[in-house]
């Protein structure tokens, strides 16, 4: 297995006044290498659709959101994974979604 240049949790937050926001950011793995033709959907939670964004070439993604339950959902080529979590102002959360090869 090679291993892939996609910083774990996703891109850097510079520039990003963290203590004024939700945040979930991540990156996306297929058998430990950058999904770049995928989508991850941010869910409530109750479980419903709130928005959606593709992974950038490194598998990267990222959402504002308000602080409480969410969930996001990997949706690659034959793959989905999903994990849930919690948000609170200042205090981003960075994931690392994979899926086997």
């Amino acid at each position: 297995m090679t291993t892939c240049g996609a910083k774990a949790g996703g891109p850097s937050l510079d520039g990003v006044d963290v203590s004024k926001s939700a945040i979930v950011q991540g990156v996306a793995l297929k058998g430990g290498e950058p999904v770049s033709r995928g989508y991850v959907r941010l869910l409530d939670a109750q479980g419903d659709f709130t928005a959606e964004v593709p992974t950038s070439l490194e598998g990267h993604f990222r959402f504002f959101a308000s602080p409480g339950q969410w969930s996001v959902r990997l949706l690659t080529a034959g793959a989905t994974v999903e994990e849930k979590f919690s948000l609170r102002w200042g205090e981003p959360v960075d994931l690392v979604l994979e899926v086997a090869s």
